[in-house]
């Protein structure tokens, strides 16, 4: 790859990373928050995470249009900035006494810049080197599932001192009837600290991310598709692909939010299934990258059938088993789950033209029924138990491994190649 696409690769790689970081804290702030400053119910913590979640999802389409127009250089740095800002205004109103919704507001509102992001991310990490496109792609993700396992991690190092622990010193002391009702107090403000992490990556991105007038000087050398091309949405490809998504969003990742009570109701513990979820996330993301190569080389529709094909045995029989054959099992059905950036190549083929548009299309659809798949998973729980309910969703996940071999063949798209930083003109705007 050359230099200057290395740069833009790089760039959204690193902006995905810190993107991704700073919103995979959220769960483990909450719940300090909750245990510490600001008691919330599981249903408020729950309104704030799908609010958020939901937000990022539905503004992607729009961020993506705009990348198709402008170029996407604020888009993607300011998108990652919003991110951080929103982030520590929560934290901020929350440890000078700010209520629930000045909580809410602000993290929801923070998500905005998540998708803002997403689209003009994964548009470049293809774009810098079309030829590589799956790989690209892959990698481009994988920065972001290290992100999201970095994240909590961090996040639990700097609060780990950060709170009172008056029932630990003085419970045994005062006996049973006293355990855990005295009053804690904590402190959100280390993980403040975080936010020098994010510089380079909002700085990169602001500095190598094509402007407006680079973007249009581009379009204008011929770079562009032919309008009739950029114009042209192919419905009935398109509904093939929400069906298949959909499908694919009840075995991934909406299985993996519930392996914990399953195995939590077998009698592991918090660590066992903890560890069990963290390497179902890390065997996605290792073989996304082998699935990126596989991409490249052959049909990437037939590479996604099968990832799914094989991960429907492994979810049939996984509530049946325990102890190691269960945790090899998991593993290999998180392995099975590295398609996700070979459906946004997949999408992108089908708007060569408006590969901003599809990416935001295609991410905030795959978000939204993510967070669709977790209402339904949970529901059929409730209704028949966790093993059934496992067992049938392998069937929906064998079934709509079919539907991918029903889409076009993937077209090759152009190189767009930003001008390298030294290049960039001062004060344009984008």
């Amino acid at each position: 790859m050359p230099s200057r696409r290395k740069w833009l690769f790089w760039s959204v790689s690193l902006g995905h990373l810190t993107n991704d970081l700073f919103m995979s804290t959220r769960s483990v702030l909450l719940a300090f928050i909750s245990a510490y400053m600001l008691p919330m119910s599981n249903r408020q913590i729950g309104l704030i995470l799908s609010v958020g979640e939901l937000m990022g999802a539905i503004s992607q389409p729009v961020f993506g249009w705009l990348a198709d127009k402008t170029g996407g250089r604020w888009l993607g740095a300011g998108g990652v900035a919003w991110v951080v800002l929103g982030t520590l205004a929560a934290l901020v109103g929350v440890s000078l006494g700010g209520g629930y919704w000045l909580l809410l507001i602000p993290l929801a509102l923070a998500a905005l810049g998540s998708g803002a992001f997403h689209p003009v991310g994964s548009l470049y990490a293809v774009r810098a080197d079309p030829a590589r496109a799956g790989r690209n792609a892959a990698l481009f993700f994988m920065f972001g599932q290290l992100g999201l396992g970095l994240g909590p991690a961090l996040a639990g190092l700097l609060l780990e001192g950060a709170h009172s622990r008056n029932n630990q010193i003085f419970g045994a002391a005062l006996g049973p009837a006293f355990r855990g009702v005295l009053l804690e107090q904590g402190s959100v403000m280390p993980v403040l600290a975080l936010a020098l992490l994010a510089i380079p990556g909002i700085v990169l991105l602001a500095l190598v991310l094509p402007n407006r007038d680079t973007h249009l000087s581009q379009a204008g050398a011929g770079l562009r598709p032919a309008a009739a091309e950029r114009l042209s949405i192919p419905v009935v490809p398109f509904a093939i692909l929400a069906l298949a998504v959909t499908l694919r969003s009840l075995s991934n990742p909406a299985i993996v939010s519930f392996m914990p009570l399953m195995f939590q109701m077998k009698g592991w513990s918090p660590s066992q299934y903890g560890l069990l979820a963290s390497a179902f996330w890390v065997a996605s993301g290792i073989t996304g990258v082998v699935f990126g190569h596989l991409g490249d080389r052959f049909d990437l529709r037939r590479v996604i059938t099968l990832s799914l094909m094989i991960s429907a045995p492994g979810i049939f029989l996984l509530p049946g088993l325990d102890g190691a054959p269960a945790f090899a099992l998991a593993i290999l059905v998180g392995a099975m789950a590295g398609s996700h950036s070979l459906i946004v190549v997949l999408a992108q083929s089908l708007l060569p033209g408006r590969m901003g548009f599809a990416s935001g299309v295609i991410l905030g659809f795959i978000f939204a029924t993510g967070a669709l798949g977790n209402l339904i998973v949970g529901d059929l729980i409730d209704r028949m138990g966790a093993e059934s309910a496992f067992r049938l969703i392998s069937l929906f996940t064998l079934a709509g491994s079919l539907l991918w071999l029903l889409m076009p063949a993937p077209k090759r798209v152009a190189a767009v190649v930003a001008a390298p930083p030294a290049a960039a003109k001062a004060g344009a705007a984008d």
